[in-house]
């Protein structure tokens, strides 16, 4: 992603912290925005990248990885607009993401948000087969919320077509 995409990641992260609001209570600041540190991170750090994802010339999600440094990956933040959802985007997308980073990945989401817990237990099997694992973890330093589901795989390099196989 280059930084000419940042205003329009800006954009987009508005909207999926309104609809985690569903999800993680909370509302907008004064000036009408959403706290901001994972998306000043994902630009910013690098220890992080961020994706934009688009469908022609139609911006429709990004996500946020952390942790590109150490030993495992956390996909911080994944979003997909509403009218892009259920039509393949969002997996097309992950896989992409996860396969740019093999190792050991981390993706939390919430309980209450069903499709979400429907799509990560998807994507989870679909790259690790039965070689992931979902905990429940409390969210830090908000009491007021229930824990988030955490699931865990490792991915591994793919292995390029060998010549004359």
């Amino acid at each position: 992603m280059n930084a000419g995409d940042h205003p329009v990641v800006e954009r987009l992260w508005l909207m999926f912290r309104h609809d985690m609001a569903d999800f993680q209570p909370g509302l907008p600041s004064p000036d009408g925005t959403y706290h901001q540190h994972r998306l000043r991170a994902a630009l910013e750090d690098d220890d992080w990248a961020a994706y934009l994802f688009t469908s022609g010339e139609h911006p429709v999600g990004f996500a946020f990885v952390r942790g590109l440094s150490g030993p495992g990956r956390v996909l911080n933040s994944f979003f997909v607009v509403r009218g892009a959802r259920r039509g393949g985007i969002g997996l097309a997308a992950v896989r992409e993401v996860i396969s740019r980073h093999p190792g050991p990945w981390q993706i939390a989401f919430q309980d209450a948000n069903t499709s979400a817990v429907a799509f990560w237990r998807r994507v989870a099997g679909e790259l690790a087969g039965a070689e992931w694992t979902e905990e429940r973890r409390p969210v830090p330093n908000r009491p007021d919320v229930p824990p988030d589901a955490w699931i865990s795989f490792t991915t591994f390099p793919r292995r390029e077509a060998q010549a004359g196989a």
